[in-house]
C-alpha cells in the first residue's frame, strides 16, 4: 500500500535522526502505533490489526491480526482453521495469521498521521535537548526578564524557556515588575504541563550569595580562597565563611576588596543585604567568636561531642551578640553548625552562684 510519498518520508526520517538524534526505528515504531489508533478512530474499528512500515522504502501496510480456530465465531478477530489453511498449509489452531488489507482513504490519513507524529517527535526531543541543557546548568546563575509577577510567583523569560520563582524563593524584601532583568540561582529543572521543561530559579537561597562571591570574587573561582559555609536571612544578612590553604592570601580581605568594592557588588545585587565575611578555622572556639561578629566574645566553653558552645560577652554587647530577633545567633549558629548559648558577663556570674548555692 502506497500510503505515503515514502521516498521523503524515509528521508526525513535518517535526517531527523542526524541532526536531532532521534532514532529512525523509533519513530517507525511511532508511526505504526499512531497509524493503528488512526484506522480504529477512522473507520471505527475494533479488529486487532497492525501496522508495519519498511524502513527502506516508507511503505505502510495495514494487516488484521487473526487467530486461527476450528471454527470463527468472530470474523474480526478469528479466522477458521479451513480458510487458513488456504493462505499457508503450515497454519494449525492456536496460531495468528496477519492479513492485509487496504481500506479507502487510509493513504490520506495515513500521510496526515505520519506527519503529525513527526512534528510530535520532534517537539519531544527539542524538549528533552532543553531539559537536559538546563538540567546540566542546576547550581549556576541564570538572567531573565520578569514575564509575570502575580499571586506570589515569578515567571522569567530566559530565552528557550521559562523559570519559575515560588514566593518562598524570593527575598522578601523585594518586589519584582514585569521587565525587570534579575538574576537567579538554577534550584532544579521540572517537566511541567505537556513536558515542557520548567527551571525553578531562587533568590533567597544561601546557595545564591555562594555562587555571586563564585563570579565576583577571583580567588574563589580559581580555588585559592573556598567558601566553607554559608547562613543566610534573606533579604536582611548573611554570614559567609572563607579559608585559604596559602598563608599569604587573606581570605577576607580578598573577599571585601579595596575600599570594599568586590562586596559592593555582591550587596548591590542583593539590594542592600547585609553581609558578614568572616574566615573559617579548624578551632571552635576561635570559629565561633568570628562567626558572632560584630558582637565582641568574652570566653567560649566548647563541649566537643555536643557541638554545644557556651559563649560569654560583655554586658553591653549582649544584644549585639543575640541580634534583632535573635538573628546574629541564628545565623552563627547555622554557619558553625555547633549550637551556641549566649550569656552576657553578669548573667553567667549569676548563673554560677545559683550553681554552687545549689550544691551547698
Amino acid at each position: 500500500m502506497k500510503a505515503i510519498d515514502n521516498k521523503e518520508l524515509i528521508l526525513a526520517l535518517e535526517e531527523l535522526e542526524k541532526e536531532k538524534g532521534i532514532k529512525k526505528a523509533y519513530l517507525i515504531e511511532s508511526i505504526e502505533t499512531a497509524l493503528v489508533t488512526a484506522y480504529k478512530k477512522n473507520f471505527d474499528s475494533a479488529d486487532n490489526v497492525k501496522v508495519v512500515m519498511d524502513n527502506t522504502t516508507g511503505e505502510a501496510h495495514l494487516y488484521a491480526v487473526k487467530e486461527v480456530v476450528e471454527v470463527a465465531e468472530d470474523s474480526k478477530l478469528q479466522i477458521s482453521l479451513e480458510q487458513a489453511k488456504k493462505i499457508s498449509k503450515k497454519l494449525e489452531i492456536g496460531d495468528t495469521v496477519d492479513i492485509e488489507m487496504v481500506p479507502k482513504d487510509f493513504g490520506r490519513i495515513a500521510a496526515q498521521t505520519a506527519k503529525q507524529v513527526i512534528i510530535q517527535k520532534l517537539r519531544e526531543a527539542e524538549r528533552d535537548i532543553i531539559y537536559t541543557e538546563f538540567n546540566d546548568r542546576k547550581g549556576e546563575i541564570v538572567s531573565g526578564i520578569v514575564q509575570k509577577a502575580e499571586s506570589g510567583v515569578v515567571i522569567m523569560d530566559l530565552g528557550k524557556l521559562e523559570g519559575v520563582m515560588p514566593q518562598k524563593e524570593q527575598i522578601p524584601t523585594e518586589h519584582y515588575k514585569v521587565n525587570d532583568k534579575i538574576k537567579g540561582y538554577v534550584l532544579d529543572v521540572v517537566r511541567g504541563l505537556k513536558g515542557n521543561p520548567q527551571v525553578i530559579v531562587s533568590r533567597a537561597s544561601a546557595e545564591f550569595v555562594r555562587k555571586l562571591f563564585e563570579l565576583e570574587i577571583p580567588e574563589i573561582y580559581e580555588g585559592l580562597i573556598e567558601i566553607k559555609s554559608v547562613s543566610r536571612d534573606a533579604g536582611s544578612r548573611s554570614k559567609v565563611a572563607v579559608y585559604s590553604t596559602n598563608p599569604d592570601i587573606d581570605p577576607v580581605g580578598s573577599c571585601v576588596g579595596q575600599k570594599g568594592v568586590r562586596i559592593q557588588n555582591i550587596i548591590n545585587e542583593l539590594n542592600g543585604e547585609k553581609i558578614d565575611v568572616i574566615e573559617w578555622n579548624n578551632d571552635p572556639s576561635i570559629y565561633i567568636v568570628s562567626a558572632l561578629l560584630p558582637a565582641k566574645v568574652l570566653a567560649v566553653d566548647i563541649k566537643e561531642e555536643e557541638k554545644f558552645a557556651q559563649v560569654i560577652v560583655p554586658d553591653d554587647q549582649l544584644s549585639l551578640a543575640i541580634g534583632k530577633s535573635g538573628q546574629n545567633a541564628r545565623l552563627a549558629a547555622k554557619l558553625t553548625n555547633w549550637k551556641i548559648d549566649i550569656k552576657s558577663e553578669t548573667q553567667f556570674r549569676e548563673m554560677l552562684a545559683n550553681m554552687q548555692e545549689s550544691e551547698e
